[in-house]
């Protein structure tokens, strides 16, 4: 992956926040917070119950002047919105169980201890972030069937099990109505659709990397929706947009960067090209 480098320099008092559970431990059997502290990253393991949002600002308030995260997308997400509030740099560190982000951004997934290289690396990029209604996310916002899967029990450990069997209770002839409407790129109105995912740039649909970004700096939003098979028209269309509006008569049931959350209606998605300041290792 190609993208535009610019000079960085070295942050003063970086933070990384640290979660120890985050990929089956791997943060932990990596000793992360221990070999960071010896680079002279300050470090800030999280504990159960833990307000990470909460931390982070109290960090920016205390002089961080670099944010770092070790722990799945749905942490990442909520210190990237800082680092993009308070412009501040940003650093991924592949803790998580599937590291979506660290692999569209371009960083080695297996070398933990390694990417700790980029607070020190003095190289920068720019990349866009996406939100609905305010809240910024990484990856995508899930709509449908995998915004009910995510709130299944068991999703974080059999996730495709449970995808399939939420298409199943969703696609089936008994399905409640998810009560969707969104217009496309060109005018046409889907209404009760069965998916609807939205993502910060579009992901490839085709080999040979199939469910991967190929730019995270494009500017645009990607757009899937899957119709019901009694819809009249195509099952599925997909395009890009710089804003999408979807509408429902109550709370929607959304996955965010595989978190499950209640969005108030109506759902308003907008991509703020470049706007985080991403840390790489030269």
């Amino acid at each position: 992956m190609s993208f535009e480098r610019y000079a960085a320099s070295p942050p003063v008092r970086p933070v990384l926040f640290v979660n120890p559970r985050s990929g089956d431990g791997r943060a932990a059997r990596a000793r992360l917070a221990e070999r960071a502290r010896e680079r002279g990253i300050e470090t800030v393991v999280l504990q159960p119950g833990d307000d990470l949002a909460a931390i982070v600002r109290s960090e920016v308030d205390t002089g961080a002047d670099a944010l770092g995260i070790a722990g799945g997308d749905g942490s990442l997400g909520i210190v990237a919105a800082a680092a993009v509030e308070h412009e501040l740099p940003f650093v991924c560190i592949p803790a998580g169980t599937r590291n979506h982000f660290a692999l569209d951004l371009g960083i080695d997934r297996h070398d933990l201890v390694g990417s700790l290289d980029a607070f020190t690396g003095r190289v920068e990029r720019r990349i866009d972030v996406a939100e609905v209604n305010g809240r910024v996310f990484l990856n995508n916002v899930s709509l449908g069937v995998y915004g009910d899967a995510v709130r299944a029990p068991g999703y974080r450990d059999a996730k495709a099990r449970t995808l399939l069997d939420a298409a199943a209770s969703v696609l089936g002839p008994s399905a409640a109505a998810t009560d969707l409407e969104l217009v496309d790129d060109v005018g046409r109105t889907h209404a009760d659709p069965a998916v609807v995912l939205v993502s910060n740039n579009p992901y490839s649909l085709e080999p040979p990397r199939p469910g991967t970004r190929a730019a995270l700096d494009r500017g645009r939003l990607g757009v899937v929706v899957l119709d019901r098979p009694h819809a009249r028209r195509s099952p599925g269309r997909a395009w890009t947009a710089e804003a999408l509006a979807v509408d429902a008569p109550r709370p929607v049931a959304a996955g965010v960067d595989g978190e499950a959350v209640d969005l108030v209606p109506p759902l308003r998605f907008a991509i703020r090209p470049r706007a985080l300041r991403v840390l790489v290792c030269s």
